[in-house]
């Protein structure tokens, strides 16, 4: 897999394809699906960023909105009250790389300046488009996800995502975004409801690579998992790990998971096999 380079905010960057890249979720809110209320006190959320971290993790994407489906949607202020607090107190530690997980240009542009290196956007950009302004403006690593909420999909899964992405995309370089700025995700799980919607994109994950971009993949705990193999929200970790699994060998970078340790041993088979595919050589044989 050909290496990139990420560019980042605070001149920060992190080199994709060599080796897998995860992103742990940190939710500091009361109400997202599976991890609600958990982190909420940025002493919780810092402990837990700091547990994310020694598992494996090389980011950490905070979040104080849930986008589950029918979640209350909350103010600016109240979202910036959440985040910002940890946010600072992460960028002090100087341990991680930090994302911050929103669609508001203010919010993003408060996070940056508070220590962030990453907006990840769930609207693609197309909520607000000043999101693009802030990246080009402050040097920010930017994801761009692709959704299917409130607007009408093509039936043709992939078509859909180029349809939407490319937008995304026009929006970006508008504002002046560099492309090593940009990841893309395909938004397993945002209106794509039917366990079957989401396996067809798995099964064409490799499709996306005609974007050009480096890819996120975010499956972690979704419903569709849930519906595989019965389990609920809280007890997808093996589940999310074999998605993972499957979508780095097609292609994915990025893994934004709740699981960190199980998802990063088994990224390193998946990593493993991708080496000695390509004649890499990896480790050294067993005594």
């Amino acid at each position: 897999m050909t290496t990139k380079r990420w560019q980042l905010a605070h001149g920060r960057h992190l080199d994709l394809g060599g080796k897998a890249i995860v992103v742990g979720i940190l939710n500091v809110t009361p109400d997202s699906f599976s991890d609600g209320g958990l982190f909420v006190a940025p002493d919780q959320a810092v402990a837990q960023a700091r547990r994310m971290l020694e598992e494996g993790a090389s980011v950490i994407d905070v979040g104080g909105e849930s986008t589950r489906p029918g979640a209350s949607p909350v103010t600016a202020e109240e979202e910036q009250s959440r985040i910002l607090p940890v946010v600072k107190a992460l960028a002090r530690l100087g341990e991680a790389l930090i994302s911050v997980d929103t669609y508001r240009e203010d919010t993003a542009r408060l996070a940056v300046a508070a220590g962030a290196h990453i907006v990840n956007d769930v609207w693609g950009l197309q909520r607000e488009p000043g999101i693009a302004r802030v990246a080009a403006e402050t040097g920010a690593g930017l994801i761009i996800m692709h959704t299917g909420r409130d607007r009408q999909k093509l039936p043709d899964v992939i078509a859909d995502q180029f349809l939407f992405l490319r937008k995304s995309l026009e929006i970006a370089h508008a504002s002046g975004v560099a492309d090593d700025q940009i990841v893309l995700d395909p938004g397993f799980g945002f209106a794509k409801e039917a366990a079957e919607e989401n396996l067809d994109l798995m099964a064409r994950f490799s499709e996306l690579d005609a974007l050009g971009f480096p890819l996120m993949a975010g499956t972690s705990r979704k419903r569709f998992i849930g519906a595989v193999t019965g389990r609920d929200a809280t007890a997808r970790g093996a589940g999310t790990a074999a998605t993972s699994v499957i979508l780095r060998l097609k292609g994915a970078h990025l893994f934004r998971v709740h699981d960190v340790a199980i998802n990063v041993d088994a990224l390193a088979f998946a990593d493993a096999m991708l080496a000695r595919k390509s004649g890499s050589i990896f480790g050294k044989p067993d005594a």
